[in-house]
């Protein structure tokens, strides 16, 4: 059965999702090139199978909702291609990172670049994303472009115990890359993909660990233009 995944996508066909890019990686690491078909916010009720969010996969008539339960269906569905936790204890690890990336990353860096997100949209989009977001955040989309320099200091001091780890190993998974670092990854080039203001210096070990993620899988990351090209 071919794979299709279902992508969220920005005008001009830009995928941006952060999970949308943890399950495109975790499928390279699998060996594995699924059909991509990208959807926008206000396509994915006609997907069909429950779907309420993105990325979907479809393998034939199985259909996988949740970037994370990609991630575990792909380890059981094919053991024989490299895995993407080494383990129980690397897929407990990379529990753990999805939580600290989805409590202490992504709420910094949408504040960011979300009036960026909302430019770089579908005409189509735009009305749902700025009406559902300035909701969740309080606040219109525009005032966050005056935050910024504190939000980049937040995103800093957030990323300490990254910045340790990565000083002992290239990769959160250790000499090779595993789902730890896709989950985080996803992160980083969610703002790459969207928005010009660069998030770490150049020296910083984990901007130097997001360049090495960006060369993995052929280079699958850096053929996506980034938002500042």
């Amino acid at each position: 059965m071919s794979l299709v995944l279902f992508e969220l996508r920005a005008a001009g066909g830009r995928a941006f999702s952060p999970y949308c890019w943890r399950a495109r990686m975790a499928l390279a690491h699998k060996g594995l090139t699924p059909e991509l078909r990208l959807a926008r916010f206000t396509d994915i009720r006609r997907i069909g199978h429950g779907a309420k969010s993105l990325p979907v996969l479809l393998d034939g008539p199985i259909a996988i909702l949740d970037s994370w339960d990609i991630a575990l269906y792909l380890e059981e569905r094919y053991p024989e291609a490299p895995s993407l936790f080494g383990g129980a204890a690397g897929r407990q690890f990379a529990r753990f990172v999805h939580h600290w990336a989805t409590t202490q990353l992504h709420p910094v860096i949408v504040r960011i670049g979300v009036a960026d997100i909302w430019e770089r949209l579908d005409p189509a989009d735009q009305p749902y994303f700025r009406e559902t977001r300035e909701q969740r955040l309080n606040a219109p989309l525009e005032s966050f472009r005056a935050q910024q320099p504190a939000l980049l200091a937040q995103l800093g001091a957030a990323l300490a115990p990254m910045r340790a780890l990565l000083a002992e190993r290239p990769f959160l998974g250790g000499d090779e890359p595993a789902h730890a670092d896709y989950i985080v990854f996803g992160a980083f080039q969610w703002s790459r993909v969207i928005s010009p203001v660069p998030l770490l210096p150049a020296g910083d070990v984990v901007q130097q660990w997001f360049e090495r993620c960006l060369d993995l899988h052929g280079g699958l990351g850096r053929r996506a233009p980034a938002a500042a090209d």
